[in-house]
């Protein structure tokens, strides 16, 4: 039986690999203070179908590559709002009418 983690992949910018960032809380032997360990995996996506934020669940397989053990098993959660669909408009206050009728309004003042 191989071994199953999941995680959230950080990266997927190369072909047919991603990487998967791992979280886990673990407790000190002697000063029972909990702390967070993050590991970081690269695993094969064959089918480039894992993107970033995605919570995946990757399988331990044969070594792929020097650095890839794991492969993608399935796509548990995709993120409701991810980075590359929110497109940001940036506004020039200049531009905007709102702001000339505050400088009309603001220099009639000073008259």
């Amino acid at each position: 039986m191989s071994k199953q983690i999941t995680g959230v992949v950080t990266s997927a910018k190369t072909d047919k690999t991603i990487v998967v960032t791992v979280h886990t809380r673990k407790t000190h032997p002697l000063y029972k203070k909990q702390y967070t360990v993050t590991s970081k995996f690269m695993a094969h996506d064959a089918n480039n179908e894992a993107q970033e934020g995605d919570k995946v669940s990757i399988a331990e397989t044969r070594p792929i590559s020097a650095r890839k053990r794991f492969k993608l098993v399935q796509v548990i959660e995709k993120p409701v709002l991810r980075e590359d669909t929110l497109k940001a408009t940036k506004v020039d206050e200049t531009k905007r009418p709102d702001s000339k009728k505050k400088s009309d309004q603001e220099a009639e003042e000073e008259k």
